[in-house]
């Protein structure tokens, strides 16, 4: 799996997924709020899975 997740689409599936975490445990929104583990989850990969798919990439790879 090369990464295929930049800087900052990572910061905001970051900020993305414990935002939707953090209102989900304190109750704001139901319990579909898990769904932040996703975003949460390919940030600290580095990879997406449908970006692979689809040919996206917003890593900023050096090429030789």
């Amino acid at each position: 799996m090369t990464k295929n997740i930049g800087s900052l689409d990572r910061i905001l599936r970051i900020v993305v997924g414990v935002a939707l975490i953090a209102a989900t445990v304190t109750g704001t929104i139901g319990v579909w709020g898990w769904i932040g583990v996703v975003p949460l989850a390919t940030a600290l990969m580095g990879w997406c899975p449908p970006y692979a798919i689809l040919g996206f990439n917003t890593c900023s790879t050096k090429q030789k």
